[in-house]
């Protein structure tokens, strides 16, 4: 047994499919299923059982890859001790970035990030949450950018900022014309939403009290921010987005943000890494970084058209603002 046979077997827990884990592993899917098979063997059960097309561990197997992701992020803790005590920021940081969160406040925090550490460049890793998790708590990881409490106490967690919520709509909507809305006002069956899994697709259903899409409700799954943009643009139905994304929306005209009232609209973002990390003095030097580089001018503080502004001398000029430079 060795640690590059437990990171196959991590690999397969979270992929479930034996091709797919080996690609991630950069190895052939004989080599890989050859090196588990070897593994069962020495350990006299099996870690994994088919099911149709996909693989998934078996109950002894679900306890023995809980065992090998505290190994594995246990060795990985160790060169980083090692490396820490040296310069604890030098070196990569792995971090992991949530798909609604990265392209709207990573292009604020590299150049930041560049600048304040330039010994510790970014290895940034775009993903849902529940995908990230399984990794940072193995040591793949280092820290994860996410917008929900991870309930673990394997984790720490140090808070970025809160970041409300806007209602994004056609300009020539019904709602378009008021400065704010109630939440009561929104109809949750005009409501577009993200696939299953994203947490702002269930952060958009618990701001509106449901659990789960009501009847009516458009049926739309889009895997990404954008695409309910471009949905709602077509007039095809509502969203809702942080206030970066809707400050950094395309200025074209079409589109109408309003803040939202009635409710608790926003999300608290977060960087979440695993106790005793032993990199922590850099985690804490990257919260900073972000929220220095996330000035209050990057958020818009009332509702907004989309290429337009109650000025017609400003119109045209409500520009994504420059990133901030430390």
């Amino acid at each position: 047994m060795n640690l590059r046979d437990l990171r196959y077997i991590i690999s397969v827990a979270e992929l479930g499919h034996f091709g797919r884990a080996a690609e991630a592993c950069h190895v052939s899917q004989p080599t890989l299923s050859g090196q588990i098979l070897k593994l069962e063997e020495e350990l006299g059960v099996a870690v994994f059982e088919r099911v149709g097309k996909r693989v998934r561990p078996t109950p002894v197997g679900e306890q023995i890859i809980a065992h090998a992701r505290r190994s594995v992020g246990a060795a990985s803790d160790i060169v980083a001790t090692a490396r820490a005590s040296r310069d604890p920021l030098a070196g990569a940081i792995r971090l992991g970035v949530i798909p609604t969160v990265a392209p709207y406040l990573m292009p604020y925090v590299l150049p930041a990030a560049a600048a304040a550490m330039p010994r510790a460049p970014l290895m940034l890793v775009e993903d849902l949450t529940g995908r990230l998790l399984p990794p940072l708590a193995a040591g793949d990881l280092d820290a994860a950018i996410i917008a929900t409490d991870p309930d673990n106490d394997r984790f720490e967690e140090i808070i970025l900022y809160e970041e409300p919520f806007y209602l994004v709509m056609p300009a020539n909507h019904r709602l378009a014309a008021q400065r704010s809305v109630d939440i009561s006002q929104i109809d949750v069956a005009e409501l577009l939403l993200l696939t299953d899994g994203h947490c702002l697709r269930d952060q958009a259903l618990e701001l509106c009290g449901q659990t789960r899409p009501g009847e009516g409700t458009a049926d739309v799954r889009a895997a990404s921010l954008e695409t309910l943009l471009q949905l709602t643009a077509a007039h095809y139905g509502l969203t809702l987005a942080p206030s970066l994304a809707a400050f950094g929306m395309r200025e074209d005209g079409r589109l109408v943000t309003r803040p939202i009232v009635g409710g608790r609209a926003s999300r608290v973002v977060r960087l979440v890494y695993r106790r005793d990390m032993p990199r922590e003095r850099a985690l804490t030097a990257l919260a900073d970084v972000i929220r220095v580089s996330l000035r209050d001018d990057t958020r818009p503080s009332h509702g907004l058209i989309i290429g337009e502004t109650d000025d017609p001398g400003r119109n045209n000029q409500l520009a994504r603002p420059e990133p901030a430079r430390l």
